[in-house]
């Protein structure tokens, strides 16, 4: 039994996240236009007919751009709560809105969602753990810093999406006026490739086979650098950066066996190529 799951992008210029089996699927966020979407997806053999919701983090533009057309278009529910509709303004059709609350399980299909409260500069903000039989996938970014959430729930994954948003030393040598600064790094702001790291060392389980880092700052951060500093601690995890210009490749995630290159094809999706895969 196997999750897979990409980065269809990752950044501030837009975050989705998609996490699925082989006959259900979900999207954390949906950041990036409904074209621009589907061209990934379908670049990566996903198939949108799979996708049986989108889930809301929280209410800032670069999580929720492509909601509206991609939800109308396929008819897709948006689960979100109360707080971040009201402070997105977003025009999903009544019917297709759907609730959840903090730690209680939503049942999509043979996925299991579970959204729990993270520290950010947002109204309601949410990070979520997607579940398929034994097998867990968590979405961490957008947080102000390792609260008791996270740590409660790192340690259960067998792949992460983990925020490693800013180097320090870049920050502070920066650009950027001292009131950004100040909320980049607070508790409200995001998670440092430092905060990240230590969260990495300490929390993760042994099962933890794929770290995909994400929501790189532009400005404040390199991939080759993130890269470096978690390869060199990775032992038996393989370490992604997940890009903010395009999608990474699928990777499939079954709990058990070590990182390795594999072909195969999702279940349900017709004229899909082979996926190259990491299991």
């Amino acid at each position: 039994m196997s999750l897979f799951i990409s980065s269809l992008n990752s950044g501030s210029n837009g975050n989705c996240y998609y996490i699925g089996n082989d006959t259900e699927a979900v999207l954390i966020d949906a950041g990036i236009s409904c074209r621009e979407t589907e061209r990934r997806m379908k670049k990566l053999g996903l198939s949108m007919s799979l996708v049986k919701a989108i889930f809301v983090s929280h209410e800032h533009i670069d999580h929720i751009t492509g909601i509206p057309a991609i939800s109308k278009k396929y008819q897709m529910p948006v689960y979100i709560t109360e707080g971040t509709l009201q402070n997105s303004n977003i025009p999903v059709q009544e019917h297709l809105v759907k609730s959840f609350q903090p730690d209680e399980t939503v049942t999509i299909g043979r996925l299991s969602v579970k959204p729990f409260s993270k520290s950010h500069d947002a109204a309601d903000p949410y990070s979520f753990i997607i579940s398929f039989t034994d097998v867990n996938v968590g979405v961490f970014t957008d947080i102000g810093y390792a609260c008791r959430n996270m740590k409660k729930y790192f340690p259960q994954c067998h792949a992460a999406f983990l925020e490693a948003n800013y180097c320090e030393d870049m920050l502070a040598k920066g650009s950027y006026p001292v009131h950004l600064k100040k909320r980049i790094s607070s508790n409200k702001g995001h998670l440092s490739n430092t905060q990240a790291l230590e969260l990495f060392m300490k929390y993760r389980g042994k099962q933890l086979s794929h770290l995909l880092l994400s929501h790189l700052s532009k400005n404040n951060n390199s991939p080759e650098l993130v890269q470096r500093l978690f390869g060199e601690q990775a032992g038996h995890t393989a370490i992604i950066v997940a890009s903010r210009y395009q999608e990474t490749p699928v990777f499939r995630i079954n709990g058990k066996q070590p990182a390795g290159i594999v072909k195969t094809r999702i279940k349900g999706q017709p004229g899909a190529s082979q996926l190259s895969l990491f299991s």
